[in-house]
Order: structure tokens, then sequence, then C-alpha cells
């Protein structure tokens, strides 16, 4: 409004042409004198980063993240997981590192956020491949150790120890580490500053304000970043489909004590994870109280807690510890025996127990079972068939839900909430889950606001780019599962797997026939081998046949002047497949066996 008055001003009413020119000139002059505006210089755009998913997505364990930026890429994690019914002979699984293989000029080193096996367990098996610097707090690096030095890689390896709520320069990332409370002390989240902004990484946790060891989870950090702008949250999702909130610790205690009591007059036998330093505390401060000597089953165990000992995680009073092979010297009701195998892993020490199997335990009447964990999901066939052959030995068990003799290490629904809502990305990707966890865990952050097209939910080699002004989806990285068996690492693959479980669920059959090198006609067997098929004294009949039939297709082949043996083999297994099928409604893998004389 006050420049239009000044407008009607200056031309309203009768002016001479000087009079007007020389007040244009006098104002063209002020303003020539009056100082002129600076602009301010553009703000230069933020570059993008880039994330790479080779595992934890859409299956439970193998965690593994690759974040890239300005040409620096970092790690996050390096876990396993389990092989599930359909992995026959495999022992682990771990991640594909082709991808990081082909960047490995770039790597600038991994963070690890805990110490639990599907973060830190594939890690002996990358730095054996390649030598990259690792962070990680002091109980994860300390049971890292450990583990590297059973593959003979610890001397070269490089391990740094950092502590929560300190940061570490990663080419142009700086990682912070971020206190959190989970099922394992020294957890922490991390919090990736980089010049495209701050992504945070949540790691495992739950909030717990009365955790059995340390202080409660660092919620401060979590919203100083809120405020500053946070771009990009990924979020585990666990227990994104349970409502309200984990419970803390302590329960476990009350738990615990309760059983004590009721077993009074039997042997306790608690399986547990070996990594779950607090459980294995609690039961200790238990078998103190009670008066019991405790001794741990399971190579895993006993090497966990040497480890959570020797850095003053575990607080053991004197003389309560006591060698597995001294069971025998103290009455059953003295004793507490702390044990691996509460996922029904069939190798694990509950597992032997339970099927007669343990060369230092026998199990039976008089013996009280605690299963101090809930299945992972896969495994709770396998844990229900340890249970009942623990019943049937007379054992008395307590499994899952039946008393507080478990808490979960991940947050339900109202702890992620307050996290997310902390944290206020602009960006939010649910990770470490299957496909359900992952889409209530995304319906969780739309709930609080964040609009759908900044949600992300990805797979096992997806990769997308993430920069102020959008999110996108890349091609596909190589990634998937390499499956360790005995010493093997890869050389088990999907054909072997399907041969596997044809073996197992048909049979074997092997026909062994000498040829005639000149002529290639038969001149001994074919002599018929079955394992699995049918049982041999049973069956002579059937075997006869396919041993007559074998020796028809011989000798048609001799006939015709047919010598090449992949032909040969390939019509013996065709034929004799058709007929056995036909008469038996089965199908085994035929394997032929030739040699010339």
């Amino acid at each position: 409004m006050a420049e239009n008055n000044r407008f009607k001003k200056n031309y309203s009413g009768k002016r001479n042409a000087k009079s007007d020119s020389a007040k244009s000139f006098s104002k063209k002059k002020t303003l020539k004198k009056s100082p002129q505006r600076t602009k301010k210089p553009k703000e230069k755009a933020k570059p993008s980063i880039k994330i790479a998913f080779l595992g934890g997505l859409n299956e439970i364990g193998k965690n593994i993240t690759l974040f890239e930026c300005e040409g620096d890429i970092i790690l996050l994690d390096c876990g396993m997981a389990f092989p599930d019914g359909d992995m026959l002979g495999v022992d682990l699984v771990i991640p594909d590192f082709t991808y990081i293989e082909q960047n490995i000029d770039r790597v600038k080193g991994m963070v690890v956020t805990h110490g639990h096996e599907d973060h830190i367990g594939g890690i002996p098996f990358l730095l054996s491949r390649m030598n990259i610097p690792i962070f990680g707090t002091p109980l994860t690096i300390g049971l890292l150790g450990n583990k590297l030095k059973e593959h003979n890689l610890f001397n070269s390896a490089k391990l740094n120890v950092v502590h929560a709520g300190s940061k570490v320069k990663l080419g142009c990332f700086e990682a912070e580490f971020i206190r959190v409370n989970h099922s394992i002390p020294d957890s922490v989240a991390i919090a990736l500053h980089t010049p495209a902004g701050v992504v945070v990484h949540s790691g495992d946790f739950k909030i717990d304000c009365t955790p059995f060891v340390g202080d409660m989870i660092d919620l401060h950090s979590f919203a100083r970043l809120g405020n500053e702008g946070v771009l990009a949250f990924l979020c585990e999702s666990t227990n994104a489909g349970r409502p309200g909130y984990t419970a803390t610790e302590q329960t476990v205690s009350a738990g615990l004590d309760k059983l004590f009591i009721d077993a009074a007059k039997d042997r306790i036998i608690i399986a547990t994870f070996a990594s779950n330093v607090n459980r294995v505390q609690q039961i200790i401060d238990m078998a103190h109280k009670y008066k019991r000597k405790v001794a741990y089953s399971g190579r895993s165990m006993v090497n966990y807690m040497s480890v959570a000992e020797e850095l003053g995680y575990l607080k053991v009073p004197e003389n309560i510890i006591i060698d597995i092979d001294m069971l025998d010297r103290y009455p059953r009701e003295q004793i507490v025996l702390i044990t691996t195998g509460s996922q029904g892993e069939p190798m694990s020490a509950l597992s032997r127990m339970a099927y007669s199997d343990h060369r230092k335990v026998m199990v039976g009447e008089g013996d009280f079972i605690i299963i101090s964990a809930n299945p992972i999901p896969g495994n709770e066939k396998s844990v229900g068939n340890v249970i009942d052959e623990l019943l049937k030995r007379g054992c008395k068990v307590v499994y899952e839900g039946m008393y507080d003799v478990h808490v979960s290490g991940h947050a339900c629904q109202e702890e992620l909430k307050i996290v997310q809502k902390l944290v206020n990305p602009k960006y939010f990707i649910p990770v470490h889950g299957e496909q359900k966890h992952l889409r209530k865990n995304a319906e969780l952050a739309q709930s609080l606001g964040i609009d759908r097209k900044n949600i992300y939910i990805g797979d096992i080699g997806s990769q997308i780019e993430i920069n102020e002004g959008y999110i996108k989806e890349l091609a596909k990285v190589p990634a998937g599962k390499v499956f360790v068996d005995g010493l093997g690492v890869g050389d088990v693959g999907s054909i072997v797997l399907r041969d596997r479980k044809h073996l197992a669920q048909d049979g074997l059959i092997i026909i062994v026939a000498s040829l005639d090198v000149y002529d290639g006609h038969v001149i001994s067997g074919p002599d018929i081998v079955s394992r699995g098929f049918v049982y041999v004294r049973e069956s002579e009949e059937l075997l006869d046949e396919i041993r007559a039939h074998a020796l028809d297709i011989l000798e048609d082949c001799a006939d015709r002047n047919i010598h090449e043996w992949g032909t040969i083999k390939n019509r013996i297994k065709d034929d004799i497949s058709k007929m056995i099928t036909q008469k038996t409604g089965r199908s085994p893998m035929i394997l032929p066996i030739l040699q010339e004389v």
C-alpha cells in the first residue's frame, strides 16, 4: 500500500518536464549510492547415498547392509543363519559376498551392532577373503575375536574397540554408536553422518527402563538426531506384529526364582542362547542363592562365557563353576547345567541329551529342564521334537510361555513407535524380519505420519538411492545364500541340495556293469545296489526285473553300435525310471556305473 501511495504522489497534478527530470535524476542518484544487496551463493546440492541389502530382509538372520556415498563404502554387520529343513546336510548359511568383492577397493570398514550370531557369524568367512577394519563395542569385539581364533584369523584381523557414545570416521562416513537395550550387553544402534544426510540403523533393540545389566537405551541421542534431521531410518521389525511393550529382563529373575523352588529336589538343566549373557548371569545368581553348582555344556556356551567373564560382563561367585566332568561328584539337587540347544539344533547339547547321544550327560526322571528362549520362526518343529523326546524320558520340561523364563530382546509396537517418532526420519525402511514383519513395521510408520511413498520395503539384493528430494530403487546387486557344509564354503548349491532331497525322499539305485572294450556287449553284471529305495531281501523279484531290463538296454545299445557312454547312461536312467515308477509309484535316483574290460 505504501508503494502505491508513493506512485500516486509522483504522478498526480501538473509538473513541468524539467522538474520531473530533476526528481528522476535525483532518485536515480540516491539509488546508485545506496549499498548493493549481496546475493547468497546457491547451496551445493547434497549427494545421494546408496543402500544395498545383502541379507536380513524376508528372512530371520544373515543381517548385512552396505552403504555407499561419494565413492566410499562401509558395511554394517555380517551375520549367519541356521539352515531350514530343506537344506539337508548344510551347517550354516552366510551372505553372498560377490558385490563386496567387486567393490573391495572402496570399502572403508565395517561397524557391528552387537555380538549375536545373526550379526557377526558371517564375519570369519568374509575376512578369509578380504581383510577390512572392524569396529564394535568391547563385548562384541571380544566375542568376534574368539570366533576368529577358531578360524585362525585373529592375528591378522583389524579389530577396533569403541564405546557407546563414540564416533568413528570411515571415509566420508562418520559412524556414531548409540547405546540400546537388547538380550546381550554392549548393543548399539548406528547413526551414519554422511554428506547426503544422517542415516540411522537401529540394530536389534528394545526399551528396557530396568535392564539387568547396564543402562537403559539412550533415547536422548535418538531425539537429538531427530531434531537435527534424519534422512532415513532403518528400523528392526522382529516384533512389529506384537502389541504393547516387551517385558523387562527383571521379570525373568522372578520366574526363575519360582522354578528353582519347584525343582528343589531335581537337577536343573537350562537351555538358552550361548550369547545371552544377561540370562546366564541371572541363572548363576539364582544358583548361588540356592547353593547350587553351575556347569556349562556346549562349546559355544563355554567360549562365550569365558569371554564375557574375562571382560567383566559376567560376575561369577568364587567356586560356583564346575567342569561338566564333575557332575557325578555332586547330588543332583545341587546342580544347574546351562546348555545350548534352545532352538532344537540337531547337533546342540540339549538335542544330544534328548536323543541319548551326549557323551557326558544322561537325562531322565529327576531332571527339571527349562527352555529359556522362544523358537525362532522356522524352528518350532525342531524344538517341539526335542521337548517330546525329553518328556518321553521322564524329564519335567518348562518351555515357551509356561512361566516367565524368557523375555524377548526386540521392541514391540509401542517401543517401535516411540523410537520412530523420536528419530522422525524423512524416509523409513523396515529391516530384520520376514515379509509380515516388514509390512507391519511399515504400517506403524505410516500410522505415525510418514508418507507411504517415503517407505521402502526391500528384498535381498535390493539397492536404493536416497536423496533429500527422492528415494528410488536401483538395479539389484548380486546377493543370496551361500551354504557352509563342513569345511566347504559355497560348494553346495541348489543342484546339490536338490539331489540330496531326491536321495532322502526316494533313495538310490546303482547299476554296475562291465562292457567289452571292442563290441560293447556285457561281460559281467549288471549288478543292482539299492539304498533307501526298497528292503533288498523283500524285493528280490523287483530287483531281478530291473537287472534284466538294464541288461536288455545294454545289449540293444551294443547291437546298434552305440558306444557313447553318456547316451547309454541316459537311456538306462530314463527307461529304468519309467519302469520303476510304473511298478512302485516311486522315482529313486538312478546311477549307472559302466567300465570297459
